[in-house]
């Protein structure tokens, strides 16, 4: 009896919690179908059955959110390919090759990866201005915008993310060496090891990589509100800004878009769903 109760207070305290968590996310989808006259009526309206659909029809038409979706989708999947390559070669590396200096660089990279991203943006943003031949600059990196106002300017920092090294460093250390050496022997070179034997079997930790990379990419804000000034390569994050305006916010069309926004995200977790909790799984079985 005791433990029909423990179970039940569990699983009732459980229920509570999750309902607190979905009441934000639930306000959120009611309030791009309200009307404004019952956005902020009290007391508040958990139901309404005067749904409309001009909130989604003013989020496409106030702004370009269709041009942003595109520019948000391009910059996350060319992130998540690039971020995939380097970082699983470089893991391997770092599991699998036996070279000089191999321990000291993890353990730098380990440390790198506590120091907070703003305090490297300032440096970040200086090294993209001042990039040699490109973007204007003469051979000692003056005179123009280098990267700046440029896509590459948000590809490239993150083309290999030190958590994309580290988390694809752990996968391939649960995978055995024999492939490696039996390879070497037939003649394999290396990068014809790791492309074709060893990246074949790292789809669960590519799949989990690939969420994280797109997610990031997806929602990020501030670096690409710094490097690109075009309105034209504004993304969706940028875009929803636009309706906060002379201290207002048209919660309406924010609302709708921002429910636009996580639709990426959400299908490509639906379809990866099961690579990523094997990555999960294995990722962390050898340190």
């Amino acid at each position: 009896m005791q433990k029909r109760l423990a179970n039940v207070l569990f699983y009732t305290v459980s229920a509570i919690i999750a309902v607190i968590m979905f009441l934000p996310f639930y306000w959120s989808v009611l309030t791009s179908f309200k009307p404004d006259e019952e956005m902020f009526s009290m007391p508040i309206k958990w139901f309404t059955t005067n749904l409309t659909f001009e909130h989604y029809y003013n989020a496409f038409t106030t702004v370009p959110f269709g041009l942003y979706f595109w520019n948000s989708f391009l910059l996350a999947a060319i992130g998540v390919l690039f971020n995939l390559f380097f970082g699983s070669l470089s893991g391997y590396a770092f599991a699998k090759l036996n070279f000089r200096m191999n321990q000291p660089f993890f353990r730098i990279l380990l440390v790198s990866m506590m120091v907070p991203g703003i305090v490297t943006m300032i440096p970040s943003v200086y090294v993209l201005r001042h990039i040699p031949l490109v973007g204007g600059n003469d051979l000692f990196g003056s005179g123009g915008n280098g990267l700046m106002n440029s896509f590459w300017g948000i590809i490239l920092p993150g083309a290999s993310g030190t958590f994309a090294v580290f988390f694809m460093r752990q996968f391939f250390l649960t995978l055995p060496k024999d492939m490696m050496e039996m390879a070497r022997i037939e003649g394999c070179g290396e990068f014809k090891i790791f492309w074709r034997i060893y990246l074949p079997l790292t789809k669960p930790a590519l799949a989990t990589l690939g969420i994280f990379t797109f997610q990031a990419g997806w929602n990020g804000f501030l670096w690409p509100m710094i490097v690109l000034n075009d309105p034209a390569k504004a993304t969706i994050q940028m875009g929803l800004q636009a309706f906060s305006y002379n201290y207002q916010t048209d919660y309406g069309p924010m609302m709708a878009g921002a429910l636009v926004a996580i639709l990426p995200i959400l299908v490509l977790f639906l379809l990866l769903q099961r690579y990523f909790i094997q990555g999960i799984a294995f990722s962390g079985i050898k340190g």
